[in-house]
């Protein structure tokens, strides 16, 4: 897969290979004619008609009223844009150059002076497309080949022709796809409430009559709005949006926080709090294992549970996700893996990292009774709360994957995949439905196991050291790692802390070095 950004643009193609750039022809006053369409003119554009999606949206078909700016009678052929070609205009803030896509509406059409015309001299995909203009809008290599006029950027066409852009990219190209596809769905709801308010008095002229209409009819709109409107709440999104066992935590916060109990809600913000650290160095420790990866922290965390009378605690979770970034083996991984992002979480000096090293001394002063009072004051109940908060909103990439719980596999030998039954553990409630996915690949996927799916829908295998079953002490189901406990071997659980011996078969826990 290609890097993105500027080492992409190092190694991708020049521009000039995948475009044809054309300095259209300054245009005579004589030969516009203002606010007109007739048979035989042409559109004339310029750079502020970018804006009109008459330009940008190349799939649109059929007649238009657009009759704004001035219309040509013998435009310059070398002025005449075509469907597919991209204009850019040739001076631009430091906001970076608008660039529209013609599409067949557009035409009849001539650009000005001031733009650009990048026709493609070789087939070039739509995500393609996307990715070199979204790299055009925001790249500081195409602002180094420009000269300054009078506070604007000005780029030659010589200069457009000598840019390298981004060679193909999947998952940048599927992530501008998805943010495009996100856009165009928040337009059609914006259109259509303001379609709604325009036609209020269609069926009525009666104002009560027309309430209860626009009421009954706008109610999915309002639902929709009021859904987006909560995910400004990074507790909306824990609780919704977060692996299972973490949405859990943070509703248990949440409720003891709105309650005069301040011991429990402060004792439920550091269990939060090394539930999320814990959770976060057991995909570590998973995705280690996955890519043999390895660091000093994650061998002490087996050689606790294998060797050592206590398991691992806040500091050993800690520990591996400050060493990860620093680990062994991470040099083959992909970009876009997720271990990449895991070990982003607590980097050195960050303010996530200081936020846990507070709320680690705090957890050791709780565990061993060092609070200077018997309940914990209302000023310290604020800050642990904060700082939770500031690891939670660290965290949000655990938002865009999902904790699956397999139920079933059925192998296709035919088409060499398996249709994999499998519940999304997202979200503060464990019973949730089932769905189905193909997989293909060589690695077989195992009934009962928890995996990991990232963004590109990647599985990663989560067990041993993540495992989940209906707890022994609250009939719920839960999610288990491996403990130690006076030298006993337990599973302990990250939703409620309960914990019982380890009655599982120990040979996967001795296959990974837990035992």
């Amino acid at each position: 897969m290609t890097s993105t950004g500027a080492q992409a643009s190092a190694s991708g193609p020049l521009l000039g290979d995948l475009f044809q750039v054309i300095v259209p022809r300054p245009i005579k006053l004589a030969e516009f004619i203002a606010n007109r369409r007739a048979e035989g003119y042409v559109r004339y554009l310029r750079p502020w008609n970018l804006d009109s999606p008459l330009i940008v949206d190349p799939d649109h078909s059929g007649d238009s009223d657009f009759d704004d700016g001035q219309w040509l009678t013998d435009a310059p052929p070398e002025n005449l844009v075509q469907a597919g070609d991209v204009l850019m205009p040739q001076f631009f803030g430091r906001r970076g150059p608008r660039l529209s896509l013609v599409g067949q509406i557009s035409i009849p059409a001539a650009a000005a002076r001031a733009l650009l015309i990048l026709r493609p001299v070789v087939p070039i995909d739509p995500s393609h497309l996307r990715l070199i203009t979204a790299f055009l809008r925001s790249s500081p290599q195409l602002r180094a080949l420009c000269s300054m006029l009078k506070g604007d950027f000005r780029i030659t066409a010589s200069a457009l022709r000598s840019l390298r852009v981004p060679g193909w990219d999947d998952a940048l190209s599927a992530a501008l796809g998805e943010l495009d596809s996100a856009s165009s769905q928040m337009a059609r709801w914006h259109q259509e409430a303001e379609s709604l308010a325009d036609n209020v008095f269609e069926d009525s002229e009666d104002p009560v009559q027309a309430r209860r209409s626009i009421i009954r009819a706008g109610q999915l709109i309002r639902l929709r709005a009021d859904a987006a409107a909560q995910l400004d709440d990074p507790g909306y999104i824990a609780r919704t949006r977060f692996p299972y066992p973490l949405a859990q935590r943070w509703r248990e916060v949440e409720a003891r926080m709105s309650t005069d109990d301040r011991d429990r809600a402060y004792k439920a913000v550091l269990d939060a709090a090394e539930a999320l650290l814990g959770f976060c160095a057991l995909l570590v420790a998973s995705l280690a294992q996955e890519a043999d990866i390895s660091s000093k922290a994650l061998r002490s965390l087996k050689n606790k549970i294998s060797a050592q009378l206590g398991g691992p605690g806040f500091g050993d979770w800690t520990r591996i996700l400050q060493q990860a970034a620093s680990a062994t083996g991470t040099a083959s991984l992909d970009a876009d893996h997720p271990f990449h992002e895991l070990a982003a979480l607590l980097v050195e000096g960050s303010d996530a990292d200081q936020a846990a090293a507070r709320l680690a001394g705090r957890r050791n002063n709780h565990a061993h009774g060092r609070a200077n009072e018997p309940l914990p004051s209302a000023g310290a109940l604020a800050e642990a709360f904060a700082d939770l908060a500031l690891l939670f909103e660290r965290a949000r990439f655990l938002a865009d994957w999902s904790l699956l719980h397999v139920t079933s596999v059925n192998w296709d030998r035919l088409s060499a995949s398996e249709t994999v039954g499998y519940r999304r553990l997202t979200g503060d409630h464990p019973v949730v439905p089932t769905a189905t996915m193909v997989v293909t690949g060589a690695d077989r996927i195992e009934t009962g196991s928890l995996y990991l799916a990232d963004r590109d829908q990647n599985l990663h295998p989560l067990r041993p050291f993540l495992t989940c079953e209906i707890c022994e002490a609250c009939s719920s189901w839960s999610i288990f790692h491996a403990d130690k406990e006076n030298g006993q071997l337990i599973q302990r659980s990250l939703e409620h802390g309960h914990n019982y011996p380890y009655r599982g078969n120990e040979a996967p826990l001795r296959a990974v070095g837990l035992r």
